[in-house]
């Protein structure tokens, strides 16, 4: 498992170590392991240009100490100081020593086979000063590596306020920071190479799942097993315009791990067609029979009312999407008070917006969010997708559920301040029914005894295998190539533990 800290915990476990270590030991540590990885990455030393980018503090001191191992090695350095006056002593003075030199030609940005992009480090905020933003523009032919994060981009949120530098390789000193995992920071961060500097940090803020845990997680039958020990999924789902999103959402739940799915609502029928193996009623959860969990909401219309209410009376655990999660934000986090059993949330940024308007916050406009109930797209959010991770952890706590925030990175919080970020997907996902998909297949690993953070976790994981499965080659996938890929990412994660 990966895990990522803050600055302020970065900052504080860095003060506990060098408060027992010589002066400088901690700058050396990550000089060196910064000059490792980029002499792995040029792979023949001798001879190449190195260009330092090298702002002032302790980040530049990082890179100019790591680009003189290079030019001890015979690199041919330089770099290009941005603010001279403050520039790191002793690493200026190490680099002078090994033959570096000094630079303000551009041109050497454009020439270098390897750039490190030492300009601000993780105590920095805010977009790139003019001065720099310069390089983030220019044509380049080497690789940047970036010095513990991109510079511009935050290191807790992975916002980008305004320019950032778009590295290929972003070495990471002691822990990750959470904002090099999160879009849109996380694509300006490249490949992560961690350097172990001897950190002791506390719990993380953020952690992200990897094949061995998410093994570790998924549900498999014993030989005692039978249908309803694995589990009963409910789906309340599906309407008259939307009887897609019930076969979509029955499609992940009957590939989520339960031993059974239950099926409630208008598109019956349609469903035993094509899923012989469900159990369909015409009704609603009041009148479906015990189920160890529900999915409400995708495509539902105006039946999404009445099924949130009749699923949130019941004390099992609850996954509210699309129609559910508009009824939800026009009735606000009241709906889920009193409740003991978990409920997950899972809106994508549109969704998220009039969430948030239930909590009359509204949507930056001034003006309600949203367009009812029978809206299926995520337009017209004003909610910054760069905001993911506050979002999420605005949502978890105010609804006091675990929130499943869906996009480019999807991030999981709960309302305990647990927070996790998904590692896999593809673009091809952004395809209609995909959401529904994921609902029931998250549904069907809480109704298999997961509990709310591991179920929305293995659930997007999987997913996101999936459409990578699905779209191999680089084509076009629907929601239902997807899910019929499940099982190929179950015996993926399967195969390593």
């Amino acid at each position: 498992m990966r895990h990522a800290h803050t600055v302020g915990q970065v900052r504080a476990a860095e003060a506990e170590l060098m408060a027992r270590l010589p002066g400088g030991t901690l700058m050396q540590r990550a000089a060196a392991g910064l000059a490792a990885t980029c002499a792995r990455l040029l792979g023949r030393v001798y001879g190449s240009r190195v260009l330092v980018l090298a702002g002032s503090g302790d980040n530049g001191g990082d890179a100019l100490y790591a680009a003189a191992r290079l030019a001890g090695r015979g690199a041919a350095v330089s770099a290009i100081l941005l603010a001279p006056e403050k520039a790191h002593a002793g690493g200026l003075a190490a680099l002078r020593a090994a033959g570096g030199r000094l630079t303000s030609d551009l041109s050497a940005f454009e020439r270098a086979d390897l750039v490190l992009d030492g300009i601000v480090g993780i105590g920095a905020r805010g977009g790139l000063r003019p001065e720099a933003q310069r390089f983030a523009r220019a044509e380049r032919r080497g690789v940047v590596v970036a010095v513990d994060v991109p510079s511009g981009v935050d290191p807790d949120s992975g916002e980008v306020a305004g320019v950032a530098l778009r590295a290929d390789v972003t070495v990471c000193f002691g822990t990750y920071k959470p904002g090099l995992l999160i879009d849109p920071g996380a694509s300006y961060a490249g490949a992560l190479q961690l350097v172990d500097i001897g950190l002791e940090p506390p719990r993380p803020a953020v952690t992200v799942l990897q094949h061995p845990d998410l093994a570790a997680l998924l549900p498999v039958p014993s030989a005692e097993s039978d249908k309803y020990r694995r589990g009963v999924v409910g789906v309340a789902a599906g309407s008259a315009r939307y009887p897609g999103a019930a076969l979509l959402a029955v499609a992940g739940a009957l590939r989520g791990g339960a031993g059974a799915v239950r099926y409630v609502g208008t598109a019956a029928e349609e469903v035993v067609r094509r899923f012989p193996e469900t159990l369909v009623t015409e009704g609603s959860p009041a009148g479906a029979g015990r189920v160890q969990a529900w999915v409400v909401g995708p495509g539902s219309g105006d039946g999404a009312a009445r099924a949130l209410q009749e699923a949130l009376a019941g004390q099992v655990p609850v996954l509210v999407d699309a129609d559910g999660l508009t009824e939800l934000a026009r009735l606000g986090p009241t709906a889920l008070a009193g409740r003991t059993a978990p409920t997950v949330l899972t809106p994508h940024t549109g969704e998220a917006a009039r969430l948030l308007a239930g909590l009359g916050a509204g949507d930056g406009t001034g003006e309600p969010a949203g367009t009812g109930a029978g809206q299926r797209d995520g337009g017209g959010s004003r909610e910054p997708a760069e905001a993911r991770l506050a979002t999420a952890r605005r949502l978890a706590e105010a609804y006091g559920a675990t929130v499943l925030l869906k996009g480019s990175t999807t991030v999981i919080a709960t309302p305990g301040g647990d927070v996790r970020v998904n590692p896999t997907g593809t673009s091809w996902l952004a395809t209609a029914g995909s959401g529904d998909v994921l609902s029931g297949l998250a549904g069907s690993l809480l109704a298999a005894g997961l509990g709310p953070l591991d179920a929305a976790s293995a659930a997007a994981y999987l997913h996101g295998l999936a459409g990578r499965e699905a779209a191999r080659g680089g084509a076009p996938v629907t929601a239902l190539d997807v899910a019929a890929a499940l099982p190929a990412a179950w015996r993926t994660v399967r195969s390593v533990h």
